[in-house]
């Protein structure tokens, strides 16, 4: 698929997620050719789909559909998945949400899970985790811009500029990390693509939280749906914290650390 028609595509998907989202947006990407697209280029399909959903704050359970693909599998079902601490969960298809995980997600803890691939699924939720970051920072710069204390603009406080410079920094170190998964897929490069993804949206929510101060708290701003829907997502499939100790523990039995990314 040329520029062009990513770009098309990219205005398309960002329209649908606007307007829908859980059960609908899942059976408008079905019409969409999510599954087709997911099998013929998974490398454009992913980043696009995932980062989007991240941006918009919309959901819907295509996560399976990733997981299942890798495992050789047919999508449209569910399938368990690791959450932080040991537990299981599944996030359904059909809408019913939960009030174990984000209130408005329909997922649900189970006794166990499967042993499928989840080297794709960490990719998946790594652009969705720099979607909801990228999300988080541009209403906490829009807030700075728009926002005056003591006579000029709040965005022209060196403590403000700097919070959002750090945000900036680790959302696009995160984007270059999975970049680089992409461009030489293996479970150790998957690994850290999802716990740096993880460790920039935990800190873009820390500092545009802080950006955007009492605000953000209230339930009228959009701010504080993107944190919750970063902590749930960190959570599953190995939180930032899990997948930097599992690599730690991968390079200590290892005896050295590989090349993952050509610099």
């Amino acid at each position: 698929m040329d520029a062009e028609s990513l770009q098309l595509l990219e205005e398309g998907l960002r329209k649908t997620m606007a307007s829908a989202s859980g059960q609908q947006l899942d059976a408008a990407l079905a019409e969409l050719g999510w599954l087709e697209m997911l099998d013929e280029m998974p490398y454009a399909a992913v980043p696009l789909v995932f980062r989007l959903l991240g941006e918009t704050g919309a959901h819907a359970p295509v996560l399976n559909d990733v997981l299942l693909r890798a495992a050789g599998r047919e999508g449209g079902g569910v399938v368990p998945m690791r959450y932080t601490g040991d537990s299981w969960v599944i996030w359904a298809r059909t809408g019913e949400p939960s009030s174990v995980l984000g209130e408005d997600l329909p997922i649900h803890p189970v006794p166990e899970g499967d042993s499928v691939p989840i080297g794709a699924g960490r990719y998946a939720l790594g652009w969705w985790l720099v979607g909801a970051g990228r999300a988080m920072l541009a209403l906490a710069r829009r807030h700075a811009l728009d926002r005056t204390q003591f006579g000029r603009p709040v965005a022209s406080f060196q403590a403000i500029r700097h919070r959002l410079a750090e945000t900036l920094v680790a959302v696009e170190g995160a984007e270059a990390t999975l970049a680089a998964a992409a461009a030489a897929p293996d479970d150790l490069s998957y690994l850290l693509a999802k716990a740096a993804a993880g460790q920039a949206a935990l800190t873009a929510a820390r500092h545009c939280q802080q950006v955007l101060g009492g605000i953000g708290f209230t339930a009228e701003h959009e701010l504080h749906r993107h944190v919750k829907r970063t902590l749930v997502l960190d959570g599953l499939l190995g939180s930032s914290r899990e997948l930097t100790r599992e690599a730690g523990a991968m390079l200590r039995t290892n005896g050295f650390a590989p090349r993952v990314a050509q610099l």
